[in-house]
């Protein structure tokens, strides 16, 4: 199975910003659709932006224009930047392929009102 380690989570206030990364222990991580979910307390993990091997985005719409998704293939590494930080965007954020249940330890990201 793929592993992967999130980082870059912090407690910032809202308004700000922060950048998530994600490496991927993937072989053949370059022809993969990758992933952004979140989970908040006491809910279900939820879909937040995904990227393909071309580059094409899809974001949730809680999220679009606020957030942004990118790649490095080089680098194995997928990254989400996340600006205009609400307090309702506070969770656990994961990377993950796209349409596969293997999830890495994620992220928490705090955003204070």
């Amino acid at each position: 199975q793929v592993q992967f380690a999130e980082s870059g989570g912090d407690l910032v206030q809202a308004g700000g910003s922060l950048r998530l990364s994600c490496v991927a222990f993937d072989n053949f991580f370059s022809i993969k659709t990758f992933g952004w979910y979140r989970q908040a307390p006491g809910k279900q993990r939820e879909f937040v932006a995904a990227i393909t091997s071309g580059g094409a985005t899809n974001y949730a719409d809680s999220v679009k224009g606020r957030f942004t998704i990118s790649r490095d293939n080089a680098k194995k590494m997928v990254y989400l930047q996340m600006s205009s930080l609400k307090p309702e965007d506070t969770a656990v954020y994961y990377c993950a392929r796209v349409g596969y249940n293997n999830w890495g330890q994620g992220t928490q990201v705090t955003v204070s009102a």
